[in-house]
């Protein structure tokens, strides 16, 4: 680092660190493991530092203004007051377009600071000819700016990674794919289904979201295409068994269900495109504060919600909208579910594959868990259809189950057989003379051990 470098990071940038911090929570995220107010050279700065890192300590989130205001308040000096003030207006003023250039200066930022406070300091060790001293702070000067979490320490955590809590599931109400997915969706995973339009994507996050109150856990499920109390009905008919065209006549059943329910169930709706994954958050957060604690977040659907960032292709948009939903299931520690369309090319075919994702392929990229299900025109009529196992993290994809749906009440019933090849493009499939789905996929798995071997 040269003496011109000194000079780069002075009140501009910080003041442009400060408004990424406040502006962007996953720039806080990345960086709060080596974020120090000691980097900041005016007092201001120190302060509001110091109040976002105790905000996240508690909340693991930024600070709003309005929170910063109530701290202000505090502070009996006048005159800091009015800096932190100006200092705060100035933050929120500057340009997001200059969050990438931070991103990747941040760390040069701190040895810079590190370095300046080790030059400033080194003065009386040099008049003791104290040399080493001098050199450690020098060295310890270099390494600012590196997080300080190296990571899972393979040969120390072999506990951590077989604790009965290491991997919390919340099963899904269908047992063959419990099997596969070695259980269910675990907390901090993210699981999407597509679907062709029409074809219950929809019905299934209610089985899902549905079957998790039936045994107990607590359900948030977000709808940004229907009415909440639409979807309420959706779930009396999944908990009676009525079909929905005719729950309105059995409110006595409805009751009777949902006294006996072990679990919560919270609907919150938004209208398209109003809500933001930051929405969803928020509002996770404050059930939380209210002591509702979710098992399960459900969202109806996940490309309706609306990009942080605007004036970009679709595509960019969706992109972020997932990364960003990925990132919410490891924040908060949660299984989410979600559904998404298919293409024109993959609504017409048996077995929906996934390069038939629609709008963009990486949101395979982001899943831990990827379903497919295929109902074409005439499983539609005979109440039919097909479960693909198009991405599985936790073990085998590419199988695919017969499905019988009823998609009045929800109820879906997967077949424990596993489709072959020869029968895949029937649409009609044969719940007879069933194999236990298991004991094929393990026929399958050692077939694959044996190629490779």
């Amino acid at each position: 680092m040269t003496l011109n470098n000194l000079s780069q990071y002075g009140m501009g940038f910080q003041i442009k660190v400060l408004s990424s911090l406040l502006t962007h929570k996953e720039f806080l995220l990345n960086i709060q493991d080596v974020l120090s107010e000691e980097y900041f050279d005016n007092q201001a700065h120190k302060w509001i530092i110091k109040e976002i890192l105790n905000y996240f300590q508690k909340y693991h989130t930024c600070p709003s203004m309005d929170v910063l205001k109530v701290e202000l308040k505090k502070i009996d000096n006048e005159v800091l007051q009015v800096s932190i003030k100006e200092q705060l207006r100035e933050a929120y003023k500057a340009s997001d377009e200059d969050l990438k250039y931070v991103e990747e200066e941040f760390s040069g930022f701190c040895k810079n600071q590190q370095l300046k406070k080790a030059l400033l300091t080194s003065v009386d060790f040099l008049n003791a000819g104290d040399y080493d001293s001098i050199r450690t702070m020098i060295d310890n000067a270099l390494k600012a700016g590196q997080d300080k979490n190296m990571g899972h320490e393979y040969n120390k955590d072999v506990e951590s990674r077989y604790r009965e809590d290491h991997r919390t599931i919340v099963p899904t109400p269908w047992d063959p794919i419990n099997e596969l997915l070695q259980g269910g969706l675990g907390n901090g995973d993210f699981g999407l289904i597509f679907g062709n339009p029409g074809g219950g994507k929809s019905w299934s996050l209610v089985a899902l979201g549905g079957f998790a109150v039936k045994l107990g856990y607590n359900v948030l499920h977000y709808t940004l295409e229907l009415g909440a109390d639409y979807v309420g009905r959706r779930y009396d008919a999944f908990f009676t068994g009525v079909g929905v065209q005719h729950i309105t006549k059995h409110k006595d059943k409805v009751e009777d269900a949902v006294e006996q329910l072990p679990g919560q169930l919270i609907i919150k709706e938004y209208p398209t495109g109003k809500a933001s994954i930051s929405t969803i958050e928020s509002h996770i957060k404050k059930c939380m504060d209210l002591d509702f604690k979710p098992d399960l977040v459900i969202i109806d659907y996940v490309d309706l919600l609306r990009s942080k960032r605007k004036n970009r292709e679709r595509k960019e948009e969706i992109d972020d909208i997932y990364i960003s939903t990925k990132g919410l299931a490891r924040e908060l520690n949660l299984p989410v579910w979600s559904v998404s369309q298919v293409n024109r090319a993959g609504a017409k075919d048996d077995i929906i594959e996934g390069d038939k994702a629609a709008g963009s392929y990486d949101k395979m990229m982001v899943t831990d868990v990827a379903i497919s299900l295929s109902r074409k025109r005439q499983d539609k009529v005979n109440g039919t259809g097909r479960f693909h196992i198009m991405k599985n993290r936790y073990g085998m994809d590419g199988l695919t189950f017969s499905v019988k749906a009823d998609t009045s009440t929800g109820h879906f019933e997967v077949s424990t057989q596993i489709e072959d090849d020869e029968t895949e493009n029937s649409s009609t499939p044969a719940f007879g003379n069933q194999i236990d789905s298991i004991d094929k996929a393990l026929i399958k798995q050692k077939f694959f051990e044996l190629q490779t071997d």
